[in-house]
């Protein structure tokens, strides 16, 4: 089977968040299940220089309103994955993934859209399934659902999006897309507005839908996380699949990160105390008390209120320390706590790579008190460093984490809705498991065992896509 991802990001090449992480991935870990999975980004100006030996392979036209715009293809690999990398005008030579203007960016991803669809009609041997990822993608959803009756060379193929994250949509784009004579959906599911945004016209055509957790495929199908797309989801509901994202196990393994004060692991964690004690000295914390990690952009979205509220009902008994950087105010607020708390909390505004492992390795827990989250990836790297997470009971944060009450093998504790006092309550529980020393021994062991591999996620994809094929009848296209 032959599977050709289109998406916006390719970990490491070009990357803003998760999304890159996991096109970076799941393609190797598919081939290493007998799936022929490739990959079309956007060639921006640093991938191609980035990109091993680029081969020009293809030179063809996308039709649009102001005339013909040119497209050229170049082919490299990402390890055994083969790479297209599209370019043309719409594809900006500064390198900016995204530049926040949304005109721009509906040109630009109508157009990589379409190309990817030519390049599909292209390839032999023929593409099985497209699976497009978020709204930058969704249009060649879109354009394959309009064009493959008829079209010998599309007609066999099935299209997969992958939600990653439900509000950006695309919002902004739709005036972007007349040029390329990409016209509305009449389907009634769709309230009137959002009938010509990009993510609801791949939604509606698309022959499958998934998300990157189950907890997020169910919570899209309410009016809370639906936002105006849930009347759509809850009709389609059949076709939805939440398929819990993986982690490279290679990139995170504390047994060989460098930036760590001495490796350990799941079978020799002796290290790990070695890893607190330097991380309290670098950040001039003490060792005595429990240490609690927030590493997370400084959004709403991730509940970075709820923690600086829930640190503060807590008074004293805790060591923290914050890494990121986003929203002005709540920057301010955590700089206000650690200000509040001097030698108790450490506030690092931007973003440090090798702190952040150090953190994972240091610190006692990682508090993720997100208002929704689709997956998230932060618990399960905190996991496999044996640093327990204490989250909201959310998305794939309740997928990933066994809750010290409810579970045999417990790796953290959850909380129900993310308030100060829920999380609060949660990280009481946690101390108190802490000072109990088996217990949270054995909740470090069982967190460290976790398997957070691809390997299970690209399994269930390799069913999704065989059950879509099933389900999608070619003869009906002809």
């Amino acid at each position: 089977m032959q599977v050709l991802f289109a998406a916006a990001e390719l970990a490491p090449w070009i990357q803003v968040g998760g999304l890159g992480d996991v096109v970076g991935s799941l393609p190797a870990a598919l081939r290493a299940e007998g799936i022929d999975a490739r990959v079309c980004i956007p060639a921006h100006a640093h991938v191609l220089d980035a990109a091993p030996d680029p081969t020009l392979v293809g030179r063809f036209e996308i039709p649009h309103a102001s005339g013909a715009l040119p497209a050229e293809v170049h082919l490299t690999r990402l390890g055994e994955v083969p790479v297209y990398m599209i370019g043309g005008p719409p594809i900006p030579p500064n390198g900016l993934v995204y530049t926040g203007r949304m005109d721009e960016e509906g040109h630009r991803f109508a157009f990589f859209s379409l190309a990817v669809i030519e390049l599909a009609r292209r390839l032999r041997p023929f593409v099985d399934v497209l699976h497009a990822h978020d709204w930058h993608a969704s249009l060649a959803v879109w354009a394959l659902a309009r064009r493959r009756r008829g079209d010998p060379a599309l007609r066999d193929v099935t299209s997969v999006l992958t939600v990653h994250n439900l509000p950006y949509a695309g919002f902004g784009t739709e005036g972007a897309l007349d040029g390329f004579s990409i016209g509305a959906s009449d389907d009634e599911r769709l309230p009137p507005h959002l009938r010509r945004v990009p993510l609801a016209l791949g939604l509606v055509a698309a022959d499958a839908i998934t998300t990157v957790s189950p907890g997020y495929a169910r919570e899209i199908l309410g009016g809370e996380h639906g936002h105006g797309f849930e009347t759509l989801l809850r009709a389609r509901h059949e076709d939805l699949t939440g398929i819990l994202n993986g982690l490279d196990v290679e990139r995170w393994d504390p047994a060989h990160d460098t930036a760590l004060e001495m490796p350990y692991s799941a079978t020799d964690p002796s290290g790990r105390a070695r890893c607190r004690t330097a991380l309290a000295r670098e950040l001039g914390l003490p060792t005595e008390l429990p240490i609690v990690g927030v590493i997370s952009r400084l959004v709403a979205q991730k509940g970075i209120d709820v923690a600086v509220g829930a640190l503060r009902r807590l008074g004293e008994g805790f060591a923290a320390v914050f890494l990121g950087e986003g929203e002005p105010h709540l920057e301010y607020e955590t700089r206000a706590l650690a200000k509040d708390l001097p030698g108790r909390v450490h506030a690092r505004i931007g973003f440090d790579a090798a702190l952040a492992r150090r953190i994972y390795a240091g610190a006692d827990m990682l508090l993720l008190p997100s208002r929704y989250e689709p997956c998230g990836m932060t618990q399960m790297i905190a996991m496999r460093y044996g640093c327990l997470p204490i989250a909201c009971e959310t998305g794939g944060l309740a997928d990933t984490v066994a809750d010290l009450d409810l579970d045999a093998s417990p790796t953290g504790l959850l909380f129900p809705e993310p308030t100060a006092a829920g999380a609060a309550f949660a990280l009481r529980r946690a101390f108190a498991a802490r000072a109990r020393g088996a217990i949270w021994e054995g909740m470090v062991e069982n967190a460290m065992a976790r398997d957070f591999s691809w390997r299970a996620s690209a399994r269930a994809y390799v069913a999704k896509y065989e059950e879509a094929r099933r389900r999608t009848d070619p003869e009906a296209r002809r």
